[in-house]
């Protein structure tokens, strides 16, 4: 909705405000400003549209979350860098359904960038892998399941894996 640093300027101005209550000797007010000061901060690093996007995806509706992400206009300079390796790994997920090619680069694009979550990671991975094993590079997706496998720490993918290992024999 807002600038990251226009969240940041909103932030400083609650805060200040909360200063000012305190002075004035409203304790009350002054807590709860500083407290409510802490939401422009949670998503000056968590977008909002990317966290609704997220749950938009939870529930399988690929249309709502394109909806949410449209609404980042420029995500070169609205997104810090993690956010940008988010938007990319939504639209990745998004296309792996329909369109392998443009998934790919969003899954390296949002690789490249980097993401917070190990498991997330592994998704990303795990999709490219299916990519190049579609393209026929064995070697490529060997090393990019193997990668999976190392940042699949709850084995949560681990059926993924170890069925597409059995596919790739059949190559």
């Amino acid at each position: 909705m807002f600038h990251r640093n226009i969240k940041l300027i909103i932030a400083g101005l609650i805060i200040a405000t909360g200063i000012w209550q305190f002075t004035e000797g409203n304790i009350g007010n002054g807590i709860f400003l500083v407290l409510l000061s802490g939401i422009p901060i949670f998503l000056y690093f968590k977008n909002e549209f990317i966290l609704l996007a997220f749950l938009k995806l939870r529930k399988q509706d690929f249309e709502g979350a394109k909806k949410w992400l449209a609404y980042i206009k420029n995500p070169e300079t609205a997104l810090i860098q993690k956010q940008q390796g988010y938007f990319n790994y939504l639209h990745g997920i998004m296309l792996s359904q329909t369109n392998i090619n443009q998934a790919e680069k969003y899954f390296k694009k949002a690789i490249e960038l980097g993401l917070s979550m190990d498991m997330d990671l592994a998704v990303a991975k795990l999709n490219l892998a299916g990519v190049a094993m579609t393209r026929r590079r064995k070697l490529e997706a060997t090393t990019l399941l193997n990668e999976a496998k190392k940042l699949d720490k709850q084995n949560m993918l681990k059926e993924q894996i170890t069925m597409m290992k059995q596919q790739m024999k059949k190559i």
